[in-house]
């Protein structure tokens, strides 16, 4: 989508701090962490949120999840948090579906 961040980050025309990129996934540094770990694993394919999935994205948004441990294990991190919001109201700011992985400290429940 032409008008998407995270689109623009994942092809290059927007800088972000790298951590993982395969064909199907990029993974990069939050601009504005929440812990001292704290990374974006995006899929390439435009998919605006959750809600908006079809039941052909399923594998693609079960790798977000693989690709957080994958890197979390090459990162010696065995302790984190996965979090996706889904719409406005709930924090989502950036339309593009997204894992967002925390580490590093001590988190509450419930979050928020």
């Amino acid at each position: 989508m032409s008008d998407c961040l995270f689109c623009k980050i994942i092809q290059g025309d927007i800088p972000g701090d790298k951590v993982y990129e395969d064909e199907n996934y990029y993974a990069f540094n939050d601009i504005n962490p929440q812990a001292p770990t704290h990374f974006l694993v995006v899929p390439k394919k435009h998919i605006d949120k959750i809600s908006s999935m079809g039941k052909a994205d399923q594998e693609l948004i079960g790798g977000l999840f693989t690709i957080a441990a994958r890197i979390c294990k090459q990162k010696s991190i065995s302790d984190f948090r996965l979090v996706i919001n889904n719409g406005a109201g709930v924090g989502q700011s950036v339309f593009h579906i997204h894992l967002h992985v925390l580490a590093g400290r001590a988190m509450g429940w419930p979050p928020g």
